[in-house]
């Protein structure tokens, strides 16, 4: 009863065009009235206590680290240095394109920030050498939400804080996982564009690819900086945010010298408005989810899944159904917040662990962000690359098929997330 109040609630204020925010606030409330349990302080407890939180302190340095990089120049030479080693190759273009989102997905946790820099450099000199521009900005798309699966991972930050899970743990991972979705782009790139006639960037000798190679080097750093720093425990992952974030500053100001104080503003105004709108659904979220605790609805989930019970990969299959059906009509951080504490104590109960629950979960809320008809990212792609929605929708396909093709290996295989996730403790 309690679980059908929760989603009637929620469904029916996002239909009404409510803010995903107070949409998850009401569906809280709602269920306190059903179970004769409201009480305003715990409403006011409930959301100071979601905002008040220190890993998510990590979330507005880890944007903030990602605005510094596409203003201070960093993603540029990351771009310039993948096109010096692969870009002579057919397709080139293409493949450079994958690189360097495997690339930045390592230096930043969003996917929104690494497909709008990846759009905004390569769709405009994919479109001058012949690309089809619609399948070009569907493998932009789908080369940003990499950024999620591998660390630094906003995704990853907010499924800990609501699952109590180690954030570090979920950081090493996820490693393995983004770089298989990273091989299978390019597979799926190699199949497409073999039969297009598209122009060759001429081969660059060894000395200049060594030049871009030297000038890529400050940026390629930052990835070794926060790993090592998790890896020997010297920060915590909050902390390594604000290492991210200072070292980007420091890089775009006094090495590659671009970063000017108006574009440091400009990326403090832009953080501080998309950190004000991640806070206030973390804040919402946590007495929807105090709720759902109370009124057990994980438990009555439970047993509408209880014919899958005797099965684990069954019960995670569902699930992962479940989340990628959502992912069609929510977007990323409102599914992670809703569905986290109502699918992780059935997947525990069943035996499932939290971390591999959490990468492939984090994984399946990345790909929602390219499926229609909301997808958030294809939604940047073809305002940066000045398409039609559909043209973008039919280019991202063959890439997100790949990208699923993945997800589904690793719900059948466990151990490609859980051995290498070992490797790194």
């Amino acid at each position: 009863m309690s679980a059908a109040i929760f989603l009637g609630t929620l469904l029916g204020a996002i239909a009404l065009g409510m803010p995903i925010a107070f949409a998850l606030l009401f569906s809280g409330i709602a269920i306190m009235l059903v179970l004769g349990q409201f009480d305003p302080q715990i409403v006011v407890q409930n959301t100071i206590g979601g905002a008040d939180n220190f890993v998510l302190m990590a979330v507005p340095f880890f944007i903030l680290a990602g605005e510094f990089m596409n203003a201070g120049g960093l993603s540029k030479r990351i771009v310039d240095m993948a096109g010096a080693f692969v870009g002579h190759l057919r397709g080139g273009l293409g493949y450079v394109a994958i690189i360097a989102a495997v690339l930045l997905a390592s230096l930043s946790g969003s996917a929104v920030a690494d497909t709008a820099a990846l759009a905004a450099i390569l769709v405009p000199m994919m479109r001058s050498a012949g690309y089809d521009v619609g399948r070009a900005c569907g493998l932009m798309a789908a080369g940003g939400i990499i950024a999620p699966v591998i660390p630094p991972s906003i995704g990853f930050l907010l499924f800990g804080v609501v699952a109590n899970v180690s954030v570090t743990k979920l950081f090493f991972a996820g490693m393995v996982p983004g770089v298989m979705m990273g091989l299978s782009l390019v597979a799926a790139w190699w199949l497409v564009s073999r039969r297009e006639d598209t122009q060759l960037t001429p081969k660059l000798p060894w000395g200049e690819r060594m030049v871009l190679l030297g000038k890529g080097f400050w940026a390629l750093l930052l990835p070794v900086i926060i790993i090592g720093g998790l890896k020997f425990g010297i920060f915590t992952p909050t902390e390594a945010a604000v290492v991210a974030a200072m070292y980007a500053m420091f890089v775009g100001v006094v090495v590659y010298r671009e970063l000017s104080m108006k574009d440091v503003y400009h990326s403090l105004l832009i953080t501080a408005r998309t950190t004000a709108v991640v806070l206030l659904l973390a804040a919402m979220a946590m007495v929807a989810s105090y709720m759902i605790t109370v009124a057990d609805i994980p438990g009555q989930v439970g047993e509408w899944m209880q014919v899958f019970a005797g099965n684990q990969l069954l019960l995670v299959t569902a699930m992962m159904v479940v989340v990628f059906l959502a992912g069609m009509v929510l977007d990323f951080i409102p599914i992670v917040l809703i569905f986290t504490p109502v699918f992780l104590p059935i997947a525990i109960q069943a035996g499932v662990d939290p971390v591999y629950f959490g990468v492939i979960f984090i994984m399946n809320c990345s790909i929602g962000m390219i499926t229609p008809p909301v997808g958030v990212v294809l939604n940047v792609v073809s305002s940066i690359g000045k398409i039609s929605m559909p043209q973008a929708v039919k280019g991202v396909m063959p890439f997100l098929l790949a990208e699923a093709v993945v997800l589904v290996a690793l719900i059948l295989f466990p151990a490609l997330v859980m051995v290498p996730a070992g490797w790194w403790r």
